[in-house]
């Protein structure tokens, strides 16, 4: 019997934002929602609830569901999926490797050598982002788990020539750079979902991977798989990204997430 391993992105990918939610219905035929995050008391993502079901449905199928996140370990500790816990997530983009909610060592220690090797600094890039930022659109300059850097920007006002040459000074010093949302990203470039989930699928002895996301930071992770689903949205989708084995859906929004949903588990039975 094959064992599949199911990863998959989370923000905009399987939950949604009230802004991000995407419905185009009038409001009496919009699905259910179910809220799977709440923020400092306040709801802020969610899922439709038959996708809730699914969630349900795919936690206890034979596959391994794996989580997989950019967000920091405490900003995936609010979310809480439907379904049983997932043994495995991964977080940090690649930089934590959650084993029953507690942080894999060994995994960390080789990402920290990795990075060490082949790459420039966070320093030396936080300096620069904080250098070269403007405070006319600049809202929030953060750190993620010591490994990554983010900027929180007012979009309508970035420019896009700054960004590009962000992405050219870092792209020489072995990083990258994904805009999303209001959200900058300045990544290394050996911190990856896909290395993680390689080393979630030789644990497992999986046979075939199956994969999902919507990101620039998530081309990886499609990349990897034995079949992988892109919604109608996000920067994968703004780009036309596609490759050997990904189903690009046209569903955009929160609609997508159920639709991704819906194909793990059909594959799920043909596997």
């Amino acid at each position: 019997m094959t064992t599949q391993l199911v990863a998959s992105d989370l923000d905009r990918t399987l939950i949604y934002s009230a802004a991000a939610l995407g419905l185009t219905m009038p409001d009496a035929e919009a699905p259910r929602l179910l809220c799977v995050e709440v923020y400092q008391g306040k709801p802020l993502s969610y899922v439709t609830e038959n996708a809730a079901a699914l969630l349900d449905e795919l936690g206890r199928s034979r596959a391994v569901f794996v989580p997989t996140t950019t967000r920091t370990r405490e900003q995936y500790g609010r979310i809480h999926l439907p379904g049983p816990p997932p043994k495995f997530a991964i977080c940090a983009n690649g930089g934590h490797l959650l084993v029953d909610g507690v942080s894999d060592p060994d995994w960390q220690a080789r990402v920290a050598r990795r990075l060490a090797d082949e790459c420039a600094t966070l320093d030396e890039v936080r300096a620069h982002l904080v250098r070269t930022a403007d405070p006319a659109w600049l809202l929030k300059e953060r750190v993620a788990e010591d490994l990554f850097a983010y900027l929180v920007v007012e979009r309508s006002l970035l420019p896009d020539a700054w960004v590009k040459e962000l992405g050219e000074w870092a792209r020489e010093r072995g990083w990258t750079v994904s805009l999303q949302g209001r959200k900058l990203y300045v990544v290394p470039r050996p911190l990856t979902k896909s290395a993680a989930v390689r080393e979630v699928a030789r644990r497992v002895d999986a046979e075939e991977i199956l994969t999902a996301g919507d990101s620039l930071l998530d081309t990886d992770l499609l990349l990897a798989a034995d079949r992988s689903w892109r919604p109608g949205h996000g920067e994968l989708a703004d780009t036309g990204f596609v490759a050997p084995g990904l189903t690009v859906l046209e569903e955009r929004g929160i609609a997508a997430g159920e639709e991704i949903l819906r194909a793990f588990l059909g594959a799920g039975e043909r596997g």
